[in-house]
């Protein structure tokens, strides 16, 4: 580690502005530990590179998966800024290149070089340099590659764009068969009623035979979002798509209900009532103060079916179960709940991130319990397993898949 020049005057700015990158590149980090990486790196010394590392890490960093993006921040933020600048315009067409191959950048990378690199200007003296082309073909299927990559490896940027393709997303569905009628020409159930009603006009002669049709109505979907940190990337996601199926004007659905769970049972249903999609991501912020915490799905079905499954699983709705099926608890609760939350819902669909790995096998103890309570089973790590969702009221065949796996595991 090389030794750092003497900048105590400077200690607190170059603290902030390091923390406003990390936050740049997905990082939360509060007022409160920059407070505390302010009097940490006070106390421990600033004369060595590695003694900033450490206090900065120890203090800024809540989550593993948390490290390797402030790893790469650090490594950028204590270089000289014009070899920065120099590098950044070197290195954003090889990125967009890198990204149509199959080894494309690690987000963390990608979301640490946004950070520092956003409103970046072009220096007035800079020396002359090399011009990079980028062959235009290349360009062409960008689109069809933020759709195949998945959410947890999308920079913030590429976060922020397939939220707004969600909203072009849907999700159909056949509407259910209630047990009313109403009036038709072809229909082939005679409407004794109305005939009767007729013939009363007429001093009781029947001129005519009137038929009836079944009434049929949008069924409801509510949606049971696993929010813990594993989950937190594809449940943002989730709650957009959710959001754009409550208030596209081209929904196929009735009411849509929402609810996360991580430690404990929240309904964000009110939250999602809000048209404008910030707002409701905001106030779904604040009605779940849970996120990125640990996960309980027997217990969160429990608090479920004893407290909202008769008040929101009336007349034939649908519940997307969206979790990973990593079950900190015990797997008894897990099974007694989910038979019967399947027992009370016209169809429960089960969305695991953890099939964006072709390899996977239901080995973990959750997974193997939900696996043959569920209807359907099927993956929501990307835009087009989305797009694919629709297949899910259409046939069983995954479900036959993944249980013929439970024999084999």
């Amino acid at each position: 580690m090389q030794a750092l020049h003497e900048t105590e005057g400077r200690l607190v700015e170059n603290i902030v502005h390091f923390v406003r990158a990390l936050r740049k590149a997905g990082l939360k980090v509060g007022t409160s530990q920059v407070k505390s990486a302010i009097s940490a790196v006070a106390a421990a010394g600033f004369t060595q590179r590695e003694d900033y590392y450490y206090a900065l890490r120890a203090t800024l960093v809540s989550r593993p998966e948390h490290l390797e993006v402030f790893h790469q921040v650090f490594q950028m933020f204590w270089r000289d800024p014009e070899f920065l600048e120099r590098m950044v315009r070197s290195m954003l067409p090889l990125m967009q290149v890198m990204a149509q191959e199959e080894n494309s950048p690690k987000a963390a990378q990608k979301r640490a070089a946004e950070a520092l690199w956003d409103g970046a200007s072009e220096p007035q003296d800079q020396p002359e340099r090399e011009e990079i082309e980028v062959d235009a073909q290349l360009s062409w299927s960008q689109n069809e590659v933020l759709r195949n990559q998945d959410f947890e490896q999308m920079s913030v940027d590429e976060q922020a764009e397939a939220a707004k393709l969600i909203r072009t997303l849907s999700l159909p569905v056949s509407p259910l068969m209630t047990r009313r009628f109403k009036p038709s020409k072809i229909g082939r159930r005679p409407d004794t009623r109305a005939v009767l009603r007729r013939s009363l006009r007429k001093g009781g002669e029947i001129d005519q035979l009137s038929l009836k049709v079944p009434k049929h109505r949008p069924p409801n979907l509510v949606a049971i979002c696993d929010i813990s940190g594993s989950m937190s990337s594809y449940s943002r996601m989730m709650m957009h798509f959710l959001h754009a199926l409550k208030w596209s004007p081209t929904s196929d659905w009735g009411q849509v209900h929402g609810f996360t769970f991580g430690t404990r049972l929240t309904n964000v249903s009110r939250a999602l009532a809000h048209r404008d999609v910030d707002q409701a991501l905001e106030a779904l912020g604040r009605h779940a103060p849970d996120w990125q915490g640990g996960t309980r799905i027997g217990e969160a079905l429990f608090r479920f079916n004893r407290d909202w499954s008769r008040r929101v699983l009336g007349q034939g709705a649908v519940v997307l179960l969206i979790t990973d099926g990593l079950e900190r608890g015990e797997t008894d609760l897990l099974r007694a709940e989910a038979t019967r939350l399947a027992r009370s819902c016209h169809r429960l669909v089960w969305l695991n991130p953890l099939l964006r790995y072709d390899e996977f096998s239901p080995k973990a103890a959750g997974i193997r319990t939900l696996l043959p309570i569920v209807d359907s089973f099927h993956g929501c790590h990307s835009l087009n397993s989305l797009a694919d969702l629709g297949e899910a009221f259409a046939t069983s065949g995954d479900k036959k898949r993944y249980q013929d796996l439970l024999q084999v595991h």
